[in-house]
């Protein structure tokens, strides 16, 4: 089969590999599409993934063709979303129900053969059947949601008729967006320096979109704001931005060289919550429901739909922050 392979830092090309065979839990998925992530980015450089060749895609849907012989909850022709999360269940984060945090944490396209490729092999547990409405290729876009999902699972203390502010409108960006709005937020500002995404934060109903929070009127700062861009400086200037009793969420994820200063004093005098999200966690399922309801129009979040054999061109696009959100199709 083809398949993209990341074979070394800075290097990825589409090449011939061996096609996947099940395990006895197992469904072969052949890949509909495949969204493109920062994490795809952070591979390309020699993060996250421990070892190299892999090939990446963490962001797919298709349709089952093949099932191990313990499989009885799908079948050939079943079309199916993944959740790429894979936790061993026993270290002493998985027994406290933190298993995004599992000490043997792995990913479907991040440790393991991802969806960047014409099949890919999943568990049957990770599989979530699509209603019949729900374009395949489209799908895709449920495991950044289910993130997002968990991004607003660590603010589950935010109350209603709060005041955010989300630094970047990309994909991440427009998704907490969409999810501010249902959870009681009284107004949603966005601050993006692309122009493009910008317009496209305005069109999803966002209260204000500007290209610094200087030209936004909140001279005591937001009671949330969120980072989903990873950049240093953006979050250097996000966390001056939360306004006193206020919660500030690292949702974008930075490179590992990225560093951000803090004033302990403030943080202590206004009781100013810094936290994180990471991944997914118990929010796959919720994503996936949360999509079959139109939470998200897939014609407004995807921006381009690509042959597998440009994946290192919508890779440099994705890098260069053009579009939305970018999808590979074999």
């Amino acid at each position: 089969m083809k398949a993209a392979v990341i074979s070394a830092p800075g290097t990825v090309e589409v090449s011939t590999v061996e096609d996947p065979t099940p395990g006895p839990r197992e469904v072969v998925v052949s890949v509909a599409a495949c969204g493109l992530c920062g994490t795809d980015l952070h591979i390309l450089q020699g993060e996250f993934a421990p070892t190299l060749p892999v090939v990446p895609g963490h962001e797919f849907a298709g349709t089952v063709v093949a099932t191990g012989g313990a499989v009885t909850e799908l079948a050939e022709g079943d079309r199916v979303a993944v959740d790429p999360s894979l936790y061993c269940h026993e270290c002493h984060y998985c027994r406290r129900g933190r298993n995004n945090l599992c000490e043997r944490w792995a990913a479907i396209g991040v440790t393991t053969s991802g969806g960047a490729a014409e099949f890919a092999v999943a568990p049957v547990a990770n599989c979530v059947k699509l209603p019949e409405h729900i374009r395949t290729e489209d799908a895709a876009l449920i495991e950044p949601l289910s993130c997002a999902v968990r991004g607003y699972d660590i603010l589950r203390s935010a109350q209603l008729g709060t005041r955010v502010l989300i630094y970047g409108s990309g994909t991440m960006g427009l998704m907490m967006l969409e999810l501010a709005k249902r959870t009681g937020a009284a107004g949603v500002d966005v601050v993006d320096i692309n122009p493009q995404r910008l317009a496209t934060a305005r069109t999803l109903g966002c209260s204000a979109a500007a290209g610094s929070a200087d030209e936004l009127d909140r001279p005591r700062g937001w009671d949330v704001v969120i980072d989903a861009t990873g950049n240093a400086h953006a979050i250097q200037d996000a966390l001056g931005r939360v306004g006193k009793g206020g919660t500030y969420l690292q949702f974008g994820v930075a490179d590992y060289a990225a560093r951000a200063t803090i004033d302990p004093y403030r943080i202590y005098n206004q009781e100013i919550t810094i936290t994180g999200s990471m991944a997914v966690l118990h929010s796959y399922e919720r994503a996936a429901e949360l999509f079959a309801a139109g939470a998200l129009d897939p014609e407004v979040f995807i921006s381009d739909r690509l042959p597998l054999d440009r994946y290192a061109e919508a890779l440099g696009r994705f890098r260069a922050g053009e579009g939305r959100k970018i999808l590979v199709r074999p």
